[in-house]
């Protein structure tokens, strides 16, 4: 089967983006054509997949049509993905299957997001749809307090306290404050994020990440033509998906996500490595929690020991054995749903290929991944990626 490799990526700044839709999908279009070493013209596309839960409503259809027009791709087979949070994971996946299967040469993956321009009651109920409604959602739950039950529950299980989350927005809030396209770019203490305002008793301000703005695209093609646009191509490895319940009294267990553990496992089968090979990962950290859930599903940490694995300092830059959140991750970088997956790419784009700031540089980085989780858990996306094919 072909290989595929990525050769170029971009995003716009997340956080309170100027632009609407449009604009931001132009923005991050562009620099991800910059980013590429040789010419690159966006009508060689030969399909485009973006993700997007259409936040607020304001293009719910035909949304990746529009988006192609407004950046040189007009006419090209495009469709929308909607996968929750983890929308552009699978749009990633889509691109990668594509080309790997035969069916396509050139294809852009991408997202997109805008939610600052809503109330703060809309944006509520807008983060809600990717929940069960009827048993959740109409019961008053919200995703807050979705995982704040997991981190209860971990709490009860394993030895494990709220102190490890405040290690974990500790570590991403330190990532992100020198990466320049991050929404929340400050360092904070300890004693700070330990003392921050109850959103969902046990997770506090400091436990949650921000509502943002932001798009995000790479450009995948197949291997013979991977030289003709650059000469340091980053492979796409390894692609796994999965799936779970919706709700969270329907799983067996809600300390662990098996559509992680599925996606992870299928990913690391594709790419033929194990997770001690992983230099790197970006992880769906939308709440402290799903990172310390995501060390173990992932097989970074054994089941039970993630608090343990934040608490010790593992997974920060150039320290232990796995960087976890280079970025920022969705606490620092910022979490425009849509735009996630592939901001995620992104960033393992620019670290593969010494192009982050100096400061941000994982040295001798050589696979990395990414993790996008789609709402409490349901659905999940994972690649691997390396600098050798």
């Amino acid at each position: 089967m072909v290989d595929v490799a990525m050769v170029g990526a971009g995003q716009t700044k997340f956080g309170n983006h100027p632009f609407g839709l449009k604009g931001m999908w132009s923005e991050a279009i562009e620099k991800a054509i910059e980013s590429v070493d040789n010419d690159f013209h966006p009508k060689s596309v030969d399909e485009a997949f973006i993700g997007s839960i259409a936040f607020g409503g304001s293009q719910l259809g035909n949304t990746a049509a529009l988006l192609t027009e407004h950046s040189g791709m007009g006419g090209v087979s495009v469709r929308r993905v909607e996968n929750a949070c983890a929308s552009s994971g699978f749009a990633l996946r889509d691109a990668w299957m594509a080309i790997k299967s035969g069916q396509a040469d050139v294809v852009v993956a991408g997202g997109i997001e805008k939610m600052n321009d809503l109330s703060a009651s809309r944006k509520r109920y807008w983060l809600g749809v990717s929940g069960d409604t009827e048993w959740e959602r109409l019961a008053g739950l919200t995703f807050p307090g979705t995982y704040a039950l997991t981190a209860r529950r971990y709490f009860h299980e394993f030895e494990s306290t709220h102190d490890d989350l405040v290690h974990v927005s500790v570590k991403n809030h330190m990532h992100g404050f020198q990466n320049e396209v991050a929404h929340l770019r400050k360092e904070i203490s300890f004693e700070k994020a330990n003392s921050g305002f109850m959103v969902a008793d046990p997770l506090t301000l400091y436990d949650c990440c921000p509502t943002s703005d932001g798009a995000s695209a790479v450009i995948l093609v197949a291997d013979h033509l991977a030289h003709q646009y650059t000469d340091t191509p980053v492979w796409v490895k390894g692609s796994g998906a999965g799936s779970d319940y919706l709700a969270l009294h329907d799983r067996p267990s809600i300390t662990q996500l098996c559509a992680t553990q599925a996606a992870a496992k299928r990913a690391y089968s594709a790419a033929n490595i194990s997770a001690g090979d992983v230099d790197l990962a970006e992880v769906h950290d939308c709440f402290t929690i799903a990172e310390v859930l995501a060390t173990e599903d992932l097989g970074f940490a054994a089941r039970g020991m993630g608090g343990k694995f934040a608490r010790d300092g593992e997974g920060r830059r150039n320290e232990g054995s796995v960087t976890i959140n280079a970025s920022g991750g969705l606490k620092s970088k910022g979490h425009p749903l849509g735009a996630t997956g592939t901001g995620q790419a992104v960033e393992i784009f620019k670290q593969l290929r010494n192009q982050v700031e100096p400061t941000r540089q994982i040295r001798d980085a050589e696979i990395g991944l990414t993790h996008n989780v789609g709402g409490s858990g349901a659905t999940c996306a994972v690649h691997v990626f390396g600098r050798e094919r």
